[in-house]
């Protein structure tokens, strides 16, 4: 990483997959070996965990090549390069980090628990104040009106 690339990023706590990644492997470890609290039958948690697992990636992924397409990082270590208004940015600010948390969900349906599907509220806060406040404060910092322009117009979250 050059100079520049390392004072022009957000800052944010860590990477993101990798906050879900721990999120997910605290919550299957509750689920495993502390306590398990059953949310609905078994059949219908697996439908609605598939559909979340087919969801979440292709909104992570159509939000990847919408970046791409619009030539700017994916990677938050690394500088903003522009701000992304197409695809599913249209809708929300943070596609990205919403699939992540349905990847959660999805997982807590899997696992038929409630305590794991509700591992997505830690997440969702460790994303809000760890990695979207951070980045907010930055893209807001460096491109101003244009980013808060975008921030009026486009939900945080959904």
């Amino acid at each position: 990483m050059t100079s520049d690339e390392t004072t022009d990023n957000p800052g944010v706590i860590a990477f993101p997959p990798f906050i879900f990644l721990a999120s997910a492997a605290i919550s299957a470890l509750v689920h495993f070996f502390l306590i398990q609290l059953p949310i609905m039958s078994y059949n219908t948690c697996l439908v609605c965990g598939v559909v979340l697992v087919i969801l979440a990636p292709t909104l992570a992924l159509s939000a990847l090549v919408t970046m791409k397409t619009a030539g700017t990082n994916v990677n938050p270590a690394k500088p903003a390069l522009t701000i992304v208004r197409g695809g599913p940015f249209r809708f929300t600010r943070n596609p990205m980090y919403l699939a992540l948390c349905l990847l959660q969900a999805a997982l807590g349906f899997f696992l038929n628990d409630w305590i794991t599907l509700l591992f997505v509220v830690p997440l969702a806060l460790i994303m809000h104040y760890g990695v979207i406040l951070r980045e907010e404060r930055y893209l807001a910092a460096k491109f101003g009106e244009p980013y808060l322009e975008l921030k009026r117009e486009v939900r945080r979250w959904i």
